[in-house]
């Protein structure tokens, strides 16, 4: 069965809030993530119902079936490895793929996703630093923690972001901090909760605490 690019919006939209462990799943964070009204999210939502791809009752949330889990990672599949391919291959930013591999990710030919996933290398990771699942649907496992978790002597790399907007990415950018920086926590300044950092060996920066809360470190 061939679902429409909307339906597969809210099947990834349900997968990534599943992934952030909740459990059920309201129509309201579901219409926050696909920018959408609660009334076209739960006619959605039984429309995905009927097809198998969820179980859903009112006031009770909303969890992906099995069918509709294969699907999400299909498509997050698809959309990280088209990340891949543009700034490799085309030479793109990150702060600049997310919005086209959106695009791309709708593409149905799993022949092409499987020569593109070749022709790459079978990378494990996008340029943001998620892990790719492959084509059985398997998920590296990644040891991470936010940056905004850590105290004052923890240190690690930055593995990834949390969040894929372009401004935060174009933010890191500026700062010099990209995917493998050495980051290490020196001190979290009581007054707001920022964070001063060392990155490599000599550089001293101080982040907001939002930007900490966006910010992977493995």
């Amino acid at each position: 069965m061939s679902y429409s690019s909307t339906e597969e919006n809210y099947i990834k939209a349900i997968f990534h809030l599943s992934e952030e462990g909740d459990e059920n799943i309201t129509t309201n964070e579901i219409a926050g993530q696909v920018s959408a009204t609660a009334a076209s999210v739960t006619d959605m939502l039984k429309k995905l119902k009927q097809k198998k791809i969820i179980t859903y009752e009112k006031y009770q949330g909303v969890r992906l079936t099995k069918e509709g889990e294969k699907i999400a990672k299909s498509v997050v599949r698809k959309h990280r490895l088209w990340e891949v391919f543009l700034v490799e291959k085309l030479g793109y930013s990150w702060d600049m793929i997310h919005d086209i591999a959106e695009q791309l990710e709708h593409i149905q030919s799993e022949e092409l996703v499987d020569k593109l996933d070749k022709f790459l290398g079978h990378p494990k990771f996008d340029p943001h630093g998620d892990p790719i699942p492959d084509a059985s649907g398997n998920i590296k496992a990644v040891k991470q923690t936010l940056l905004s978790k850590m105290k004052p002597g923890d240190k690690g790399k930055v593995v990834g972001v949390k969040d894929s907007s372009a401004k935060l990415l174009r933010y890191l950018d500026s700062l010099e901090i990209h995917l493998g920086t050495a980051i290490e926590v020196t001190e979290v300044i009581e007054f707001d909760n920022s964070f001063v950092v060392r990155l490599g060996k000599n550089k001293k920066i101080t982040l907001s605490k939002l930007a900490a809360q966006n910010i992977l470190v493995g």
